[in-house]
This record gives structure tokens, C-alpha cells and sequence, in this order.
């Protein structure tokens, strides 16, 4: 797996409070909980492939740059993100169930290009909600399926507002490690890109926009996405060009 570029300088710079320690307890239950239903989910939608199949699966949405778990015979919350990942970019029904028309898809697929392909960079797609991390010789190293804002109002603080996520160029310019609870919610590894907005896991990543505003990522990858993202890296939001936001 690719990650950008980053010194020890950006690492430092990027290093913040330790997560609040009642957010990890209390999420520690919730996360179990949503663990085994996903892994319920992950066997029900398997159950028909045979090991060597769900192996090729892996092994073929890894080569095509989508970030999953192992490569081996378990189709995991890893492998069934990255299965998503692969449907929302490939205008397939977003399932997460791999079957063997999936299979045969996957064969026949090919790598996604960026939008950019200057230098290094994160895209986020608000069109088919995916992220991609680009590489600085302009290739997509890791896809992941994302959930971002509704566009629906909101009220929080007494405040009332729409949850938009904000298009344009932006940068990293702050991030946490772990845990942070904020009013709307509890942020994992937040990497925050304009004012409250950030790139950051969370315990639902729905295949279709349900957030305040902020760009959810899978759990799993969380952490390592924020520890391969420096504080600077640019961000680049955007609709498809033939659609309206």
C-alpha cells in the first residue's frame, strides 16, 4: 500500500491531544456490537463463494487500488467496504455482497484515473462517494467508500444550517489522534481539511450521504489513512462535471 510523501517535521506538526477517554469507552460497546453484525452481514453475503473466489476478490480489488484487508480467504469489514468502494465507482448497486457477477466484474475492471494528476493528493468524489489517495506519479494508490454530507438542515447549538460538504481545493490543517467527541458526534481520527469539516472514521459509513457535512471514512482505515496523510496535503472536493450539487 502507497501512502504520500511526509517528513518528520509534518509528522510532529500534525500530532495533537490524546483522544477523550470516555469516547473510547463508550464506542469501545457500540463498535463491538456493530463488529458482530457486520460480521453476520459479511458472512451471509459470501456464503456462496467458494474460498479460492473470495481470495481472488481480495487479491483483485487490492490490484485495482481499493483498500482492503488481507488478502486471504475471509471476507471481512475490510473487504466489504472495499467491495462498495468498487461498486459506487463502477456504477454497480451498492450492495457490499460479493457474488460471482461481482467476481466477474472485478476481472474485467480496470484501475480508476484522478481528476488531478499533478502530485500527490486526496480526492474526494461527492458524486459516486468514494476517496481517492493519488500518488505523486498520479495514480490512485487507495480508494475508499465514503459518506458525506445530506444537504438536508440541521440544528445543533442553536445554530440552524445546512449539512453541505464544502466543494474547492483545501489542506490538512489539523489533526487528532484517536477518539475526539465534537457536538455532532464522535470523530476517529480527524483529519480537518475547512472549519469544522474533516476526513474522519466512524462506526457507519452508510453507502450514501448521511453526514453533517464531514467526509466519514471506514473505521478500519482510519488511523492509517491519517498517519500516511501530513498536515498540508491537499484536498481536492468535487461533483462529477455533469452533475449539480
Amino acid at each position: 500500500m502507497k501512502s504520500l510523501a511526509l517528513s518528520l517535521s509534518e509528522w510532529l506538526q500534525g500530532k495533537c491531544v490524546p483522544a477523550v477517554l470516555l469516547a473510547v469507552i463508550v464506542c469501545g460497546g457500540i463498535e463491538a456490537a456493530g463488529q458482530s453484525r457486520a460480521k453476520s452481514r459479511q458472512k451471509q453475503s459470501a456464503q456462496t463463494m467458494k474460498a479460492e473466489e473470495v481470495r481472488e476478490a481480495k487479491q483483485r480489488l487490492s490490484a485495482l487500488g481499493y483498500w482492503t484487508g488481507p488478502i486471504d480467504e475471509a471476507f471481512d469489514e475490510g473487504s466489504r467496504h472495499a467491495l462498495i468502494a468498487f461498486q459506487k465507482v463502477e456504477g454497480r448497486a451498492r450492495t457490499g455482497k460479493l457474488t460471482a457477477e461481482e467476481l466477474e466484474s472485478l476481472r474485467a475492471a480496470k484501475r480508476p484515473a484522478p481528476r488531478a494528476s499533478d502530485s500527490a493528493h486526496i480526492e474526494i468524489d461527492l458524486s459516486r462517494q468514494v476517496l481517492f489517495v493519488v500518488d505523486e506519479s498520479g495514480e490512485v494508490s487507495n480508494i475508499l467508500p465514503i459518506s458525506t454530507g445530506t444537504g438536508k438542515l440541521f440544528t445543533s447549538q442553536g445554530w440552524t444550517r445546512r449539512a453541505c460538504t464544502p466543494c474547492g481545493e483545501f489542506t490538512v490543517y489539523r489533526k487528532i489522534a484517536g477518539w475526539r467527541k465534537s457536538p455532532l458526534g464522535l470523530l476517529y481520527y480527524p483529519n480537518y481539511i475547512s472549519g469544522g469539516v474533516a476526513i474522519h472514521g466512524s462506526l457507519s459509513v452508510p453507502a450514501h450521504p448521511a453526514s453533517h457535512g464531514c467526509i466519514r471514512i471506514p473505521l478500519f482505515a482510519a488511523k492509517a489513512f491519517s498517519e500516511m496523510i501530513p498536515i498540508g496535503a491537499r484536498v481536492i472536493v468535487y461533483y462529477d462535471l455533469d452533475e449539480k450539487p
